[in-house]
């Protein structure tokens, strides 16, 4: 599924259901980790999702939305 939508912020709609399909995925589909490269391609963003804080991160500094 792709989106040409990509100039525009996300509504308040859009962005509950994007964390409700993140947690969804994290609980089900999540093993050690998954990583990708998200956003504008001249500016990406590196995304890591995992099962450990990053290293030297505190559990403490992570939001739970």
């Amino acid at each position: 599924m792709r989106n040409e939508r990509h100039d525009e912020r996300l509504s308040e709609e859009e962005l509950e259901l994007f964390l409700q399909y993140l947690h969804r995925f994290c609980k089900h589909d999540l093993d050690l980790f998954a990583t990708m490269e998200a956003g504008d391609p001249d500016r990406p963003a590196y995304v890591t999702l995992s099962r450990d804080p990053a290293p030297g991160v505190e559990r403490a500094v992570y939001r739970r939305p």
